[in-house]
């Protein structure tokens, strides 16, 4: 099992750059794909970008991609993610999640941190 904790959430202006931060628990950090989704207000929970256990694979939702990066660091149990040239459309709650090996789903998420780009 693992524990996640996100941090570096905050207001900015639009063009603006922030990154988040989550922190693992445990171990076995190496073992769990990782991944970031976001929830804007009223709407439902949405993929931002993944990342494999090793890092050499990265996936982004269209709406990211050339603006978002997602890196990880196993030595440091923790997972990035760069988001530059921040949009209005970007503020949501975003989350970051971990899927075990042979598992399908993301089974573990932390408790969320809040980005706000103001226009």
């Amino acid at each position: 099992q693992v524990q996640l904790v996100e941090s570096g959430g905050g207001l900015v202006q639009a063009g603006g750059s922030l990154r988040l931060s989550c922190a693992a628990s445990g171990r076995t950090f190496s073992r769990y794909a990782m991944a970031w989704f976001r929830q804007a207000p009223g709407k439902e929970r949405a993929f931002v970008a993944s990342v494999s256990r090793s890092g050499g694979i990265t996936r982004y939702a269209e709406s990211v991609k050339g603006r978002f990066t997602i890196s990880r660091d196993n030595a440091k149990n923790t997972v990035y993610l760069q988001m530059n040239d921040l949009k209005p459309e970007d503020t949501a709650v975003y989350y970051c999640a971990a899927q075990a090996v042979g598992i399908t789903t993301y089974d573990y998420w932390g408790q969320g941190t809040q980005v706000t780009v103001s226009s």
